[in-house]
């Protein structure tokens, strides 16, 4: 662990001069900061945890690693150009979010088996959902386009958790806390990434002028983002840990 934060840091571009009234800014810092924290705090509680959930702790450690790393470079290109960096945020996303969706399969894979067609459910939702907002953001469709495909695959992920199989799986078959569990990472997905569509649609779709439009949307995500990584990764934290401690007893 130690020698990934130590490369992590040394991949750190070197650190621009923030401005005290840069309220972007200052989110990207203070977010960055608290993904490292969780990130420390996921991979040491690891080794706390009864060997089946240890990979899906280790998931949600390397969640905010990855967008911990994207982030420091987020909030330099901010800093220094005052511009949105919407590939970085994208990059961050290809690989969070997926992973992400991965906890739903493996906290269920945890206590029973989960056939593979779940999983891949699960990524093709992501990937629709992600690269419709890419598109639209970047220029490559047009912003409502781009806002009803990143919904489709939004929509198609709830129906997945909520009434699909991975959904029956979980009411079936998880013990009590695995389901609280599933039900908050459900809440999270439902409650918590409705942050996403709504700065979308309020940065582009509702004629604010680009100025305001960058910073609302930087704050906007830059919340969701935190809120979300590690919040899942504490609601796994909270379920491997009650189930390892209720087999100790």
């Amino acid at each position: 662990m130690l020698l990934s934060l130590s490369t992590f840091f040394s991949a750190a571009p070197e650190a621009a001069t923030l401005a005290p009234d840069d309220f972007v800014g200052i989110s990207f810092w203070v977010i960055s900061m608290a993904l490292i924290a969780a990130t420390a705090f996921f991979f040491l509680e690891t080794q706390r945890v009864e060997g089946k959930w240890k990979t899906s702790l280790t998931v949600s450690g390397l969640v905010t690693l990855v967008a911990a790393t994207h982030y420091f470079y987020m909030r330099d290109v901010w800093i220094e150009t005052g511009s949105t960096p919407t590939v970085y945020r994208y990059i961050d996303w290809l690989i969070t979010v997926p992973l992400l969706m991965v906890e739903f399969y493996l906290i269920l894979a945890a206590i029973t088996k989960v056939p593979a067609g779940v999983f891949w459910r699960l990524m093709i939702g992501t990937l629709v959902m992600l690269i419709g907002g890419y598109l639209g953001e970047a220029g490559y469709m047009g912003v409502w386009p781009g806002f009803l495909i990143g919904m489709a695959g939004w929509a198609y992920i709830l129906y997945e958790i909520f009434a699909g199989e991975a959904g029956k799986i979980s009411a079936d078959s998880a013990p009590p806390a695995v389901q609280s569990a599933f039900k908050l990472m459900r809440n999270i997905v439902t409650v918590g990434w409705a942050i996403y569509p709504v700065g979308y649609f309020v940065g582009y779709l509702a004629g604010s002028e680009p100025a305001e439009s960058a910073n609302m949307l930087n704050v906007v995500y830059n919340l969701a983002d935190v809120v979300n990584k590690i919040a899942f990764g504490v609601i796994v934290w909270t379920v491997a840990t009650s189930q390892t401690d209720s087999k100790a007893a």
